[in-house]
């Protein structure tokens, strides 16, 4: 069993993936409150702190001894790094949480885990302090691989690239192998639940916004046809999406309403969490004993809350490929230095 760290765990959404590839989920660290109270329903039996971590941040946070760890997974701050931060200060703590993890993996020592995964938006690459963090890596043994992965080609509905940076200190990483291109849609995402509010696109509050981009979908459709529109935040793609193609990459707020005709009349509703946890790739998974179980998120969660775990999370087929990948070389023995046989 691949006993696993995840830092800056958010709701577990890379430990689901970890997971499903045959990881044993310890323990997990994230600083929202509510992100550590899902990742605990989720992973009952892992230790789970909730805290800031920081370049003094090592083992210790935990107060315990969790036992030996052979793969961390981080998924480090990402929007200062993110493109849709605009021409907005960025935060440089934000963006030296990346290093908070090389520097937890120094204070390991000789414990520090044969495997890691760091992960963020495409944009971290061309960070000032990209390359120390790389060179951290390599000081510590790792061999390492960088690559930027597009969920679409792991069975994911949705466009969502990432870049991964997968360290292995036996040896060259073992990458996972890009599948096809999903043939799962937006439209696959969707459930037909009568209870979720409804109503007719054309209100007096509707923003003007929002008609604009729901009118540019219905002109290039016609009417009649069903579609997704942009409903929060700017879009360069023209504000709507047909669903015949994977959903765009969801963000931390509600994006997309669909468009849906009844009647002849459109109408409009937001897509909701359950759809959302499908558009991240969050199938009920198997265990290897008992029945199948749904990802869970905290009683106290509100709607926002969830859409924000859910956005802020790695599409978990993605991190699953990794590490199945990754562990499939496990037979190969790391010297005791720390350095790569």
């Amino acid at each position: 069993m691949v006993r696993t760290v995840d830092l800056f765990c958010g709701g577990g959404l890379s430990s689901w993936g970890a997971q499903a590839a045959g990881a044993q989920i310890v323990a997990g660290v994230d600083a929202w409150d509510r992100a550590t109270a899902t990742f605990q329903r989720n992973f009952p039996k892992a230790f789970v702190r909730n805290c800031r971590l920081s370049m003094d941040s090592g083992p210790e946070i935990f107060g315990r001894d969790i036992g030996p760890v052979d793969l961390l997974i981080a998924s480090p701050e990402c929007t200062n790094h993110s493109i849709a931060k605009g021409n907005k200060p960025r935060d440089e703590d934000s963006r030296r949480s990346g290093s908070f993890a090389v520097e937890f993996l120094r204070k390991m020592g000789k414990a520090a885990p044969r495997w890691v995964v760091l992960e963020n938006v495409a944009p971290w690459r061309h960070w000032s302090g990209y390359s120390d963090l790389i060179r951290g890596l390599e000081g510590l043994g790792y061999h390492y691989e960088t690559l930027i992965l597009d969920a679409t080609n792991f069975g994911v509905p949705q466009s969502r690239k990432r870049l991964f940076v997968v360290g292995d200190r036996a040896g060259k990483p073992r990458l996972p192998t890009k599948g096809p291109a999903t043939s799962l849609t937006a439209r696959d995402i969707l459930f037909d639940n009568p209870t979720w509010k409804e109503g007719p696109l054309y209100t007096p509050t509707r923003s003007p916004n929002t008609l604009a981009r729901a009118q540019a979908g219905i002109d290039a459709l016609g009417k009649g046809v069903d579609f997704l529109v942009v409903y929060y935040g700017s879009d360069k793609a023209g504000g709507w999406q047909a669903l015949d193609r994977p959903l765009r990459t969801l963000t931390t707020l509600d994006r997309f309403g669909l468009v849906r005709w009844r009647d002849g009349e459109p109408t409009l509703r937001m897509l909701q969490v359950p759809e959302l946890v499908r558009a991240m790739g969050l199938q009920d998974r198997k265990p290897a004993r008992g029945p199948s179980v749904p990802f869970r998120f905290s009683d106290d969660c509100s709607r926002r809350e969830r859409v924000k775990i859910v956005g802020n999370g790695v599409c978990a087929p993605v991190m699953e490929a990794i590490v199945r990948s990754l562990t499939a070389t496990a037979s190969t023995k790391v010297q005791p230095s720390g350095l790569a046989a």
